[in-house]
């Protein structure tokens, strides 16, 4: 048995502020009612590093390895003044530390007694079963009647996930902060364990297909009020609740403005995967493949090209803005003059 880390942040929801000393209670999400770890959060409403107990790392680094490469843990937290918070699922690596962040929501005094909220993380996508991409094209038609897009390439500050298939109208919408939104996709999505370079490939991947879809209005052009979905088979896997790993955190908040491109296209690149082992996608870029690649030296961008073409570039997003929207605000009319209009 290996080792890995685990880190719990605790903030308040109704404003995001640290909460400390609350409570924490750690058991294997298999063995739930047998506590392996007990502490409190600091001043920054944050734990220490915990060491707990990971399979080896070797499972992750291959896809032939059929066990599942990373532990289980349920957390329980209770604070004063908040309602108690249960997430089960929070995945361990060796050798890296995972990031369990937790929003609790303060008492209501109008609430009788206390309610718990429970979040349960399912299966990562490189371990469980989820329904492969349904093939785009990388570059979204941008003359058709009704088409609209924004002016230029911006990165949102937040970005509105459907947490189900589009068509699906009692799925939740979650706001969620733009780079928040990329560290909780690439963490389901590959191992913090794989090679930098490997790491930076998919991240940058990602956020192409992610700015893609903010760049077309994709859903929004469909009549749907959110930019993206949590389905794999539309879009990345999100998952609610999950916890993060600092490697792969640490790499979105580096390069989080970056995109990929082509010449003279100015939309961001539909950059479209899959895993490579269950699932072949030969005009894709392969996960297990990228890493396989990151093992031998290769850069990030020689990564990207053997699998998308040598004219990829990366590229830099102008502005950083809202929930980017082409609509202005106000109809535009006869004598409407401005941005908007050139836009048009």
């Amino acid at each position: 048995m290996a080792q890995g880390y685990l880190q719990v942040d605790v903030v308040s929801d109704a404003n995001s502020f640290p909460v400390q000393d609350a409570d924490i209670v750690i058991a294997r999400t298999e063995e739930p009612d047998e506590i392996i770890e007990e502490t409190r959060t600091n001043s920054s409403g944050q734990t220490e590093n915990l060491p707990l107990d990971a399979p080896p790392v070797e499972l992750s680094l291959s896809p032939e390895e059929t066990e599942r490469p990373y532990a289980e843990y349920t957390i329980r937290i209770t604070a004063p003044g908040f309602e108690p918070f249960v997430v089960s699922g929070t995945e361990v690596l060796a050798d890296v530390t995972a990031i369990q962040g937790i929003r609790l929501r303060p008492l209501s005094n109008a609430s009788a007694g206390e309610q718990i909220e429970t979040v349960t993380i399912p299966d990562h996508t490189l371990y469980g079963d989820y329904l492969p991409k349904i093939a785009e094209s990388e570059i979204k038609p941008v003359i058709e009647t009704g088409e609209i897009v924004l002016s230029r390439v911006v990165v949102p500050q937040t970005v509105v996930v459907h947490d189900g298939v589009p068509t699906n109208t009692s799925a939740a919408n979650y706001y969620v902060p733009y780079r928040d939104y990329i560290k909780n996709v690439a963490s389901s999505e590959i191992y913090a364990t794989w090679p930098r370079s490997a790491i930076v490939a998919n991240v940058l991947a990602i956020m192409s297909f992610t700015l893609n879809r903010v760049y077309t209005e994709w859903y929004r052009n469909q009549g749907y009020d959110f930019t993206i979905t949590s389905s794999t088979a539309y879009d990345h896997k999100w998952i609610y609740g999950r916890n993060v790993f600092e490697s792969i955190s640490e790499t979105v908040d580096e390069i989080f403005e970056n995109y990929l491109s082509r010449p003279n296209v100015k939309q961001p690149i539909l950059t479209q995967y899959c895993d490579g082992s269950r699932v072949t996608c030969p005009q894709w870029m392969s996960q297990w493949g990228s890493k396989a690649f990151g093992d031998k030296g290769y850069t990030a961008i020689e990564i990207l090209r053997y699998y998308y073409g040598d004219s990829l570039y990366i590229n830099q997003a102008e502005q950083v803005a809202g929930i980017p929207a082409s609509w202005p605000g106000y109809v535009l009319k006869r004598g409407s003059v401005g941005e908007a209009v050139l836009q048009i």
